[in-house]
């Protein structure tokens, strides 16, 4: 194995890349707890192509040689997201609550494919998406289920805490919703 490079993506150039790195998302979310099939990988397509539209748009890929390895990308909130009401269990007040656009970015993926975890490549990936970002703060949101204890630990030793549970739409699993600031400003 190479050197391991990174590649920030933003807006259009965004959009181009997803023939770039979906054979890894199909690889890494094939595995438990997302166990997910062709229908799955169908669905992440079309959201892709949506929040590719997203106001912040980034998308950075880890390459080993011209192997796509790992991704994350993320986006603003918008002043209309959904994102703080599927929250199940908490009662967030409004100035909590309140996006402008610009204030929250949310990290919708990150993944590391298996013979490169443990070498510090997430964490990479998770500070150059946020590199340079004049955002307050940082959500994201994690499955529950015990084999994602290696990304619960990650996220945890990154500065993310837990502020309730997301239940974004019927069918979907549980997920802890995690926040972190970006600058100092109260959360």
């Amino acid at each position: 194995m190479s050197t391991v490079t990174y590649q920030l993506h933003e807006a259009d150039a965004a959009a181009r890349q997803l023939d770039a790195f979906l054979p890894a998302y199909e690889e890494v979310y094939a595995e438990p707890p997302y166990c997910e099939g062709p229908s799955d990988v169908a669905e992440f397509i079309e959201h892709y192509q949506v929040h590719t539209r997203r106001p912040g748009m980034r998308l950075v890929l880890a390459r080993d040689g011209a192997e796509v390895v790992g991704f994350t990308y993320g986006y603003c909130l918008a002043p209309d997201t959904r994102w703080w009401k599927n929250l199940q269990d908490v009662t967030l007040p409004d100035d909590f609550t309140r996006e402008d656009g610009r204030r929250t970015v949310a990290v919708i993926e990150l993944a590391v494919r298996a013979p490169w975890r443990r070498r510090g490549i997430a964490g990479e990936l998770h500070a150059r998406l946020l590199q340079g970002l004049d955002a307050e703060r940082v959500t994201l949101t994690m499955r529950q289920e015990p084999e994602a204890a290696p990304a619960q630990s990650a996220y945890a030793a990154w500065g993310y805490r837990k502020i309730g549970t997301s239940h974004p739409w019927p069918d979907a699993p549980f997920y802890d919703c995690m926040i972190r600031k970006l600058r100092t400003q109260a959360l």
